[in-house]
């Protein structure tokens, strides 16, 4: 049995983005995460629009999901103080999609949409600056491999 148009490509989608997500590096899954949550902002604009209310809610709540998740991810020992205003402000963006959600108010999911967009913009702006690093230490473990194969 093959799969219909619709399921295939869901299937497809579904590899595509266990590729991208295995693949990645730390700095891309930040990048990755708040491309989510402006989509499932957006779809619940949609919804919200159309009157749809369960869709708009499962929407509303991934994406409160993935903000928790970006919040999660904050690294309170690299920089305290950085990492406590942007916990304040993604518990902001939660508590202003629940708002949205309770009251129906797509202008509530524009507000947090813009501002997740500014973040993921600076986030993108630094993207060869936090990958650098990592390049480093990859070539750092090849090289440390490829010395100690050439030694057996």
């Amino acid at each position: 049995m093959t799969p219909t148009g619709s399921a295939a490509a869901k299937q497809y989608q579904s590899i595509d983005t266990q590729s991208n997500i295995e693949n990645a590096t730390p700095h891309r899954l930040i990048q990755l995460m708040m491309e989510r949550a402006l989509a499932k902002i957006g779809l619940a604009r949609g919804h919200m629009e159309r009157g749809e209310v369960q869709q708009k809610g499962s929407n509303i709540s991934d994406a409160i999901d993935i903000i928790n998740g970006l919040q999660a991810s904050l690294n309170h020992k690299a920089d305290a103080k950085l990492a406590e205003n942007f916990d304040a402000l993604y518990t902001y963006m939660m508590r202003r999609l629940l708002e949205a959600n309770l009251n129906d108010e797509p202008g509530i999911l524009d507000e947090v949409s813009s501002l997740l967009q500014e973040l993921k913009e600076a986030w993108d702006a630094i993207a060869d600056q936090a990958d650098e690093p990592m390049a480093g230490q990859v070539a750092a473990r090849a090289e440390t491999e490829e010395q100690s194969t050439l030694r057996s």
